[in-house]
């Protein structure tokens, strides 16, 4: 993909959309009207299913007085009028009892139809019937015929049963229902108001704010000013936002050491520019010293033109890779001994009265390694143990000493830097091979440490700082060597 189409795609990505259309609290606010109205729903089929058995119930209760009516009445039957006004004041067409095992009838008519729409038993009605029933008189017409209502009975009577119009009925439904419709939408409107302000102010108003500051921090992630503040709040979203304000101080912080390293990087490839010029114009004068008749300087003189071209070459590759990229190293049999010795005469160890070193490197001991890499390994460490011996002495006030030693186990070879020195402190051994982060000494930038571990690990070995009663002991392991070597 072409750099500038994923520019592209990045930019897409990271602006929000549709925040402007519908947004969380809207959301919210209709999930909520659509939950309650669902259960409003749940609640309206029984109350409807109740309101109309409870109707017929009335109308079986007046039935039920016309009944005892009935049974008090002598053999001859009622006065004249008397049964329509009980039929009218039950709002039924007829009124049936059955009395000690005598069926009694009222009706307006001389005859009760002999057809009803549908027969109601309340005696068996369960709670399921009773809501389809009640949907089914609200969705149809009323019909023409009557129904026919059957129920439990007081006193003496076994049962009643009643021949009513369904008209009343379901008109006394519709009223009920729409006044149960007009009660529901203020209870939702209600509760949705009330939902919508407690969640608004519980979640959404914070949700809201960590987006906002996401969006803020993005565009700025260096402004520590972008960072939250957390709240004192002990729920989920408070430890989303104490997270978030973590996150966002270690990236912050990240950022700003990467923008300096790349400063700093710049500012070391303009000097490592310059100074390649003035180690190559070394390199000239120091060729003329292989000339000179002075034994010493003679025998230094190669080892300071090799340490020279050293510092060219990485020089060069600072300055072609734009960072102190490492080479894959270049192994070959090295003598350790000859190694750590021509490092020791580089840090002037032979000659220096106040310090105790000794190579306790076997003569015999042959590792497979980069001589250039692992010299650069060995001078680093063997340096910051000088410096550490040089700025506070040996610890116990003894004498100062260095020592190297080396030895072959089980096919690796371990080699170990240790010196009776203060030791590294703690506050720096959890950061001790890091650039910048892991420096020992004051004013040290902790580069060596970080340097020597690169090159260990482009070995495929290790270091570490060994535990020890006196000083620091740098252990380096290295692989076995290749096979074919001697």
């Amino acid at each position: 993909m072409p750099q500038s189409e994923f520019d592209k795609s990045a930019l897409s990505i990271s602006v929000p959309r549709g925040l402007t259309r519908l947004g969380l609290s809207a959301k919210l606010l209709v999930i909520t009207v659509l939950f309650v109205m669902l259960a409003e729903v749940l609640i309206y089929l029984p109350s409807i299913a109740n309101f109309r058995r409870n109707w017929l119930n009335d109308r079986l209760a007046a039935a039920q007085v016309a009944a005892l009516v009935l049974e008090g009445a002598p053999v001859d039957g009622l006065p004249e009028g008397s049964e329509n006004r009980l039929l009218m004041g039950v709002g039924a067409r007829a009124i049936a009892a059955r009395v000690g095992g005598a069926r009694r009838l009222l009706s307006l008519d001389s005859m009760p139809p002999p057809e009803v729409a549908r027969a109601v038993d309340l005696r068996t009605l369960d709670w399921i019937g009773a809501i389809k029933e009640a949907i089914e008189v609200l969705v149809s017409p009323a019909s023409e015929m009557p129904i026919r209502v059957v129920g439990e009975a007081v006193g003496g009577a076994d049962f009643v049963e009643i021949v009513i119009d369904e008209a009343p009925l379901r008109r006394a439904m519709l009223k009920f229902s729409g006044n149960l419709l007009l009660l529901s939408l203020l209870i939702t409107g209600m509760t949705a108001v009330a939902v919508y302000v407690a969640l608004n102010w519980l979640i959404v108003g914070p949700i809201r704010h960590l987006a906002a500051n996401v969006m803020e921090f993005e565009a700025d992630p260096e402004n520590p000013r972008r960072i939250i503040e957390p709240s004192q709040r002990a729920d989920e979203i408070g430890e989303a936002e104490r997270a978030l304000a973590r996150m966002q101080m270690t990236l912050a912080s990240e950022l700003r050491t990467k923008k300096h390293l790349a400063e700093l990087g710049l500012a070391v490839s303009k000097i490592n520019h310059d100074l390649r010029n003035m180690l190559a114009a070394a390199q000239l004068m120091s060729d003329q010293l292989v000339d000179t008749r002075d034994a010493k300087v003679r025998r230094f003189a190669p080892r300071l033109i090799a340490t020279l071209g050293r510092a060219i070459d990485f020089c060069q590759a600072t300055l072609v890779y734009g960072r102190a990229a490492e080479a894959t190293p270049s192994l070959r049999d090295v003598a350790l001994r000859q190694l750590v010795a021509e490092q020791a005469e580089m840090l002037g160890l032979p000659d220096n009265k106040m310090l105790a070193f000794s190579n306790e490197v076997p003569a015999e001991l042959i590792a497979s390694c980069d001589p250039d890499q692992m010299a650069r390994v060995l001078l680093n460490l063997m340096r910051n143990s000088v410096q550490a011996l040089t700025q506070a002495g040996a610890d116990e006030g003894g004498r100062p000493q260095l020592a190297v030693k080396a030895q072959r186990l089980n096919g690796s070879v371990t080699l170990r830097v240790a010196d009776n020195g203060p030791g590294v402190p703690e506050r720096a051994r959890a950061n001790l091979f890091q650039a910048f982060r892991g420096s020992v000494s004051p004013g040290g930038t902790g580069l060596g440490l970080a340097v020597a571990a690169e090159l260990v690990r482009l070995h495929g070995g290790a270091i570490e700082l060994e535990p020890s009663e006196m000083g620091a002991v740098f252990k380096v392991t290295l692989p076995g060597q290749k096979p074919g070597a001697n």
